[in-house]
């Protein structure tokens, strides 16, 4: 099977967890960005490095015991756009 190298690379997630979880929890998850939502689940968006820190990421989803309810690419990253930095 064959594999594009920008789907390797860093990219836009969007992670949806069943449950919620408070902002607190955004640095532990590598700083993305955490929304809650009116249905019950907590969603995460946010610029990924590589796979090898997406699996970390979904490895910390595992830990809490949070069902996954969906895992989305964005797309690749727009070079004009910086990742948000933490206060």
């Amino acid at each position: 099977m064959s594999s594009s190298s920008t789907s390797r690379g860093p990219g836009r997630y969007e992670i949806r967890l069943q449950g919620r979880l408070g902002d607190r929890w955004s640095a532990w998850f590598d700083g993305l960005a955490l929304t809650t939502e009116d249905d019950g689940t907590t969603v995460l968006r946010g610029e990924v490095a590589d796979q090898a820190a997406l699996h970390g990421l979904l490895q910390k989803v595992r830990d809490l015991g949070l069902p996954l309810v969906s895992l989305t690419r964005l797309g690749p990253l727009d070079p004009h756009i910086t990742r948000k930095e933490s206060s």
